[in-house]
This record gives C-alpha cells, structure tokens and sequence, in this order.
C-alpha cells in the first residue's frame, strides 16, 4: 500500500490526523471480519493508488472499524468497505462497497 495512507491505530490518532489535514480527507473503512477482508483487500490497492494520484491534494486513511470505534460510529459507518470524504473535519459524502478506481474518482469529484 501506498505510503501515503494513514494508519490509525486508535480514534485518538484518527481524529489528530483529521484535524491536521489542511486538504479534504477520504476515510476508508475497513473490516477485518471472514467476509471483509477480500474486498478491503482490493479496495487497498484502489484507494492507495488515488493516495498517490492526489498527493497534496488529498488526505488518505485507512481505518480499522474494531480500531476506531468511536470514528465509525461517528459517520454511521455500518460495513465494510465504506468511505466518507471530510473538508474541515465536517463529512460531506458517504459510500459504501466495492468501487473501482473509476468509481473512487467520481465519488471524489467536486470535494477535492
């Protein structure tokens, strides 16, 4: 995965991360239950080559549900994978599911 994506170990560092974003922040949840870990897998290495495509512009993390729960309780995020965008710490879209790369990108457009 691309080093350009955080890594929250706990809602602490989520939240120190997104409040020191100076750009919009793309969150993507992951689980790491049986019937999660294949697609989140793939979503990993979608969302970490937009991480690359949108350096500067674009904060990355990747958070673990059973990590942070107080950060996917605080977006409704009720699977895995799931994504919200955040401008100034304030969620202003929310998805969930597979997406490809094409996808990711409309599902950013006009937030970044």
């Amino acid at each position: 995965m691309a080093k350009r994506v955080h890594r929250p170990r706990e809602d602490a560092e989520f939240d120190f991360i997104i409040k020191m974003s100076a750009v919009p922040v793309l969150a993507y949840f992951i689980g790491t239950w049986p019937k999660a870990v294949e697609p989140c897998r793939a979503m990993d290495l979608v969302v970490g080559g937009i991480a690359e495509d949108h350096a500067g512009r674009l904060t990355v993390v990747r958070t673990d549900i059973t990590r942070c729960p107080a950060a996917t309780e605080r977006y409704g995020i009720t699977g895995a994978p799931s994504y919200v965008v955040l401008k100034e710490g304030e969620l202003v879209a929310h998805s969930s599911g597979l997406m490809t790369s094409p996808e990711v990108r409309k599902f950013l457009s006009g937030h970044l």
